[in-house]
């Protein structure tokens, strides 16, 4: 891809957290850059006010006439996007150059000293963490984030003199093949996207393939224990990393709990990082920060001064453990979980830092493929909760599919205190509820309604 010659970009889906760091990215380089999407969100506003055209109607005569020359414009689409889009039928008859979002991304984070993360679970935590690190050294780094950072509150960050691009190497729609590696990390390897692969072999497959991308001497940081088999033969220099297993090359010791936040030492092949302190909450974020330090660590950039002062200094990312209300006996925590794992993980690290207090959760299933695929792991990890409030299902990409609903779930659940209600309709069960901590999961709309029980924790909390 020849960026010289870009005069303007046109995103399909330009409001997606992915879709939008790249229309960021161009928008620096110069570019007129404008976009489609099915409804307008805070984050496309955001976009709007940084001088980008956007549109929410499915209709080609809303497109300005910037992004109509075909020898001039770049149109980038996201696999969200369903074939029958009017926008991405009238530039495919057009017979302009269309390229997938991972394609861009690809093209752009392989000219550099690319890591990227993959994983089912926790590559936008270990990315931001690893994106925060660098950013704390002399070298710096460009990232592409699969979330906002809650330091630079942003998903885009540029040092046009770094050589290191950090990206999320996302599995959905074997999109992380189009990339080659540097480092790579892979953080997990759960069965999830079956309305892509199927069987959970097939999951294994494409890592596996993805594995095979890394460049030549370049570095594996993988789970310890994952179960993924690769070639004895490799080419590149492959290291592993665990919360606290010796066995590990890279893991984390004297764990302990510090006014709700994690001290821990740091074991490397070379060296222990004695007392780091991480600067967001859960048990699984220090699992996460062993990764990021092993991700700079194998590149000779792992000064034990700046990774306390990075992993002290880190915010943590939007809807990742994020703590709106924090009062005693009146917490609320907002979580992007949509996956049985993720549940469980998420509310265990609730359960850690306080093990005392009763727990409300709502969840909002996030696609009719994955709630029907999963319905009995997401019963027996909402069972966890004290109480059990879920949504209708967050449909996305994907059309109902008859008997699929939260029923399914609903009735699995081994827990009395449960049932199913509007977004409205729970407004008023926060407000009744006496459980001490709220927590909000998915990955849908249920964003929408943050502000509002943040609103009720708050003035719960003033009471």
């Amino acid at each position: 891809m020849n960026i010289e010659s870009i005069h303007s970009v046109f995103f399909i889906g330009i409001g997606g957290i992915g879709m939008s760091a790249l229309a960021r990215y161009f928008k620096a380089c110069g570019k007129i850059v404008g976009g489609y999407d099915r409804q307008a969100t805070a984050l496309s506003h955001e976009l709007e006010d940084e001088g980008m055209l956007i549109h929410y109607i499915d209709d080609t005569d809303s497109i300005a006439n910037m992004f109509l020359d075909k020898q001039t414009t770049l149109v980038v689409y996201t696999p969200a996007v369903p074939a029958t889009n009017e926008h991405l039928k009238f530039f495919t008859h057009k017979g302009f150059a269309i390229r997938k979002r991972a394609e861009v991304v690809g093209d752009i984070s392989n000219e550099k000293k690319n890591i990227c993360v993959a994983g089912t679970h926790g590559k936008t935590s270990i990315a931001t963490l690893i994106a925060h690190l660098l950013q704390n050294t002399s070298e710096k780094c460009n990232a592409f984030l699969g979330g906002i950072s809650k330091n630079y509150n942003k998903n885009l960050l540029l040092q046009t003199k770094s050589e290191i691009f950090v990206v999320e190497a996302d599995e959905f729609d074997r999109s992380f093949l189009q990339l080659n590696p540097f480092v790579a990390v892979i953080s997990s390897l759960d069965a999830d996207h079956l309305d892509i692969y199927e069987h959970e072999e097939n999951v294994k497959d494409a890592f596996k393939e993805f594995v095979g991308k890394i460049q030549n001497q370049g570095f594996l940081i993988l789970k310890h224990n994952l179960a993924l088999k690769l070639k004895e033969e490799q080419n590149y220099f492959k290291y592993t990393y665990s919360l606290e297993d010796a066995e590990a090359d890279y893991f984390a010791t004297d764990i302990r709990l510090k006014n709700k936040s994690y001290v821990f030492s740091i074991a490397t092949p070379t060296e222990v990082i004695q007392d780091v302190e991480l600067g967001i909450g859960g048990l699984f974020n220090v699992e996460n920060a062993i990764a990021a330090v092993a991700a700079i660590h194998v590149l000779g950039l792992c000064n034990a001064a700046s990774v306390k002062k990075g992993l002290k200094s880190f915010a943590g990312i939007k809807r990742r453990f994020e703590f709106h209300v924090n009062e005693k006996n009146n917490i609320y925590i907002d979580d992007y979980a949509h996956h049985p794992k993720e549940l469980e993980t998420c509310i265990n690290a609730i359960k850690e830092l306080f093990p005392r207090e009763k727990i409300l959760g709502i969840f909002q299933p996030h696609l009719y493929s994955r709630t029907r695929d999963f319905a009995a792991e997401f019963a027996e990890s909402l069972k966890l909760l004290d109480e059990v409030v879920l949504l209708d299902v967050y449909p996305a990409r994907e059309k109902p599919i008859q008997g699929v609903n939260s029923e399914l779930i609903l009735e699995k659940i081994e827990n009395k205190n449960k049932t199913i209600s509007t977004k409205k309709e729970v407004l008023d069960i926060v407000k009744k509820s006496e459980k001490e901590i709220i927590v909000t999961f998915g990955a849908g709309d249920i964003s929408e309604l943050v502000e509002p029980i943040k609103n009720i924790v708050k003035t719960r909390a003033k009471a």
